[in-house]
């Protein structure tokens, strides 16, 4: 699941994260992940970490008290240690940049998402 509110970059994402047998969702915010969370169930959340209704230190938290077992990697525009805290007090399996993120991705295009999982969980 891509939660981003900007659109160029959920569809960045989605371009990079293709590949046979992902399906993918997109939200444009917080509280829009909250109401599609549930019949979605993805393996992963890609979440911004600021945006207009629910931010994603919020929807991360609510996310992850109804489903214990979801695993949500926070994306954010900055590097901030505080940030990276907040992150892991929310709940967040892991913390990387866009810039990052979308470097990684495009290193990587078409792999499989569980060959592209140690690309962020060590990055936290």
């Amino acid at each position: 699941m891509i939660v981003d509110d900007h659109s160029g970059i959920r569809e960045m994402l989605r371009s990079l994260l293709a590949s046979p047998g992902i399906e993918l969702s997109e939200c444009a915010d917080g509280a829009e992940a909250l109401s599609v969370y549930d019949d979605f169930r993805p393996d992963w959340v890609f979440m911004d970490n600021v945006m207009k209704e629910v931010d994603g230190l919020s929807a991360t938290r609510s996310i992850l008290n109804a489903f214990p077992e979801a695993r949500v990697l926070m994306v954010s525009e900055d590097d901030i240690e505080q940030l990276r805290r907040a992150a892991r007090v929310a709940g967040a399996c892991a913390f990387v940049t866009k810039d990052y993120l979308l470097k990684a991705l495009t290193h990587h295009q078409g792999a499989p998402l569980h060959e592209l999982e140690p690309l962020w969980t060590r990055a936290m």
